[in-house]
């Protein structure tokens, strides 16, 4: 069963306009997944669920089933407005999904895309969220409409939950609807479904998209990043393996590899700016990594300074490994605004001409007179970093140098991550000199793929770093890039 429905919850956040929007990639989800006999599932996803709010702000949803009845509760909004004391009480079970969303393919205010979505399988129900975006959703969907499955929502979501329910009615088991869905599906999913009786986690070939497995005495649990498992006590065990599927039931952790593993492509930005600063990923320390960033933009582009500041939140340990390898001091440039970002109060038209103000507060007696390096993790549109410069030098600052810790961001991605068309990203038409010139920074200077990803201990055969590059793991559609591309649109 579904509680809050769309007549009774309507808190859908602030869609910005293009010149309004944040300057960075927007994520699209985390999702968790738990079996836990024996202990409040529902609050256990709930402050997972917490700890992967960065992951998408729209909507979240918690599933719970108890080995007879399934019940869900979703809601547009945060974590921390989705939920109330009185819902986590009727959420009684051993096993439960959550999920939170950032849309990138359907309507971010509608009530029907929010997740877990829920589904029969004959006398069955399945909750599923999932974490991706598929990029032959079109081929899919219309396949299914001529056989005369009506769809209630605009997600690819929907598209893998119906493919499970047909495979599984045909094969007679939900492993083999999903292992049957694995094969027609192409794109980036890490994807947590739920019966009366099991959580299943499976992962897409190429292992775009995170999703760590952890343990509690007896039980197990999944989660996007490893934070989600930190938060409830989980000790992380590994990384579900590209195209694997995993199932947590009363026979503990049963696994297959459901389809075999393509190249090893997870999303490099996952390192530069997705991920909790405290997760891990590929046996990396996200936190060491950024560090990393940030002493080898300093290698590669050093400039005579006073201070190093860092763009909260994820270009401060950059910062702090810029000033450590550079020997020029670091110090607090800018306090964020951190309730403010997401909020569901529209600003006046007065205090939306303040712009970054809402979200950043500069220290004026840190910056006056002084010459500063300037450390963020990305520029994708231009517009936030220019009105970041701009506010730095009405704060007294002598000299902004911009240090960039991902190189320019010229390519859209199709695999989950809102990066708009491609005319909307500045490198993709502007040279380096061009980008600086547009945000009135003194000096502006991109970290190189080799060195980004050395940074993380890896190797580039290991990630996915299209937006970069524009090499794309997975084929993309002409359709679908025509879409992106904003050319015409993909549906």
């Amino acid at each position: 069963m579904d509680h809050n429905s769309p007549a009774l919850v309507d808190q859908s956040p602030q869609r910005w306009t293009h010149e309004e929007r944040p300057d960075k990639p927007e994520e699209a989800c985390g999702v968790f997944g738990v079996y836990a006999p024996g202990e409040d599932v529902a609050r256990l996803a709930y402050f997972s669920l917490h700890a992967l709010q960065h992951r998408g702000q729209e909507s979240a949803g918690i599933a719970v089933a108890d080995g007879h009845s399934l019940t869900v509760v979703k809601s547009l909004g945060l974590v921390s407005q989705a939920f109330k004391e009185s819902d986590l009480e009727t959420l009684q079970g051993h096993l439960a999904i959550g999920h939170t969303r950032y849309s990138t393919t359907g309507s971010g205010k509608a009530w029907e895309n929010a997740q877990p979505m829920i589904s029969s399988i004959g006398r069955t129900t399945i909750a599923l969220a999932h974490n991706g975006n598929l990029v032959n959703t079109v081929e899919l969907r219309d396949a299914l409409k001529g056989r005369g499955i009506r769809f209630r929502s605009t997600t690819d979501s929907e598209v893998i939950a119906t493919l499970v329910d047909h495979f599984t009615q045909e094969h007679g088991s939900i492993r083999a609807g999903i292992r049957e869905t694995m094969k027609l599906v192409r794109g980036a999913y890490s994807v947590v479904l739920m019966s009366e009786e099991a959580v299943y986690a499976f992962r897409d070939p190429y292992g775009v998209r995170p999703l760590a497995l952890g343990k509690m005495g007896d039980s197990w649990a999944v989660a996007s990043e490893t934070c989600g498992l930190d938060i409830i006590g989980a000790e992380f065990v590994r990384d579900v393996a590209a195209g694997e599927m995993i199932k947590l039931g009363p026979n503990g952790l049963e696994s297959e590899q459901a389809v075999p593993a393509e190249k090893p492509s997870l999303c490099i930005f996952e390192f530069i700016y997705f991920a909790r600063p405290d997760s891990v990923l590929n046996d990396c320390n996200l936190y060491e990594a950024r560090m990393n960033m940030g002493a080898a933009i300093a290698r590669s582009s050093a400039v005579e300074a006073d201070i190093v500041i860092g763009v909260p939140d994820s270009g401060v340990p950059a910062a702090v490994g810029y000033a450590k390898e550079s020997g020029v001091p670091f110090g607090e440039g800018l306090v964020k605004n951190r309730y403010i970002g997401r909020t569901f109060i529209s600003p006046s038209q007065s205090l939306r001409q303040q712009g970054i103000r809402l979200k950043l507060n500069p220290l004026k007696h840190v910056i006056a007179g002084k010459r500063l390096i300037v450390v963020d993790d990305s520029i994708v549109r231009g517009n936030t970093s220019r009105k970041l410069v701009a506010l730095l030098r009405e704060s007294g600052a002598a000299e902004v140098h911009m240090r960039i810790t991902s190189p320019p961001v010229k390519w859209p991605c199709f695999y989950g991550i809102d990066t708009d068309t491609q005319e909307q990203l500045i490198a993709s038409s502007k040279s380096v000199d061009e980008v600086r010139d547009y945000i009135g920074a003194d000096s502006l200077a991109y970290l190189s793929v080799p060195d980004m990803v050395a940074s993380t201990g890896g190797t580039v055969d290991q990630y996915c770093a299209a937006c970069f590059t524009g090499e794309y793991p997975v084929e993309i559609p002409e359709s679908v890039k025509r879409g992106k591309l904003g050319l015409e649109p993909a549906e």
